[in-house]
């Protein structure tokens, strides 16, 4: 992995825990991160960043769109039958870190409580 790639790939991980009440959390041993118990982001630790970047998110708005990209697919598990995308980069392959930062937030808004919504408006 470049380090270009990484260090988006840690600033996409920061941008995510820098929203409201949201935390890191490990279950089945993969990195996740959480807003009220409830995951909207799936994402490579530094571990997996050896075999490329993933970044699994709930789109509900852009979803369609989404999937017609070539880097994504729906997320499996059934998740993506609920609106859930997954995207894949390769070792050398550069992050489109702007569309994944609004993917973030997206996901953030579809699963964060309308109070945490609200302030996160508020803070924009």
């Amino acid at each position: 992995m470049t380090d270009e790639v990484q260090k988006a790939a840690a600033n996409l991980r920061e941008y995510a825990l820098s929203l409201p009440e949201a935390y890191e959390d490990f279950p089945w041993g993969e990195l996740v991160i959480k807003v009220n118990k409830k995951i909207f982001v799936f994402i490579s630790s530094e571990a997996e960043l050896e075999k490329g970047f993933r970044l699994g998110v709930k789109l509900p708005v852009s979803s369609i769109q989404a999937l017609n990209l070539p880097f994504t697919q729906p997320s499996g598990y059934g998740l993506g039958k609920a609106g859930w995308v997954t995207a894949h980069f390769t070792l050398h392959e550069p992050l489109p870190t702007e569309l994944l930062i609004s993917w973030i937030e997206e996901s953030y808004r579809a699963i964060a409580p309308k109070k945490l919504v609200r302030q996160l408006e508020s803070s924009n």
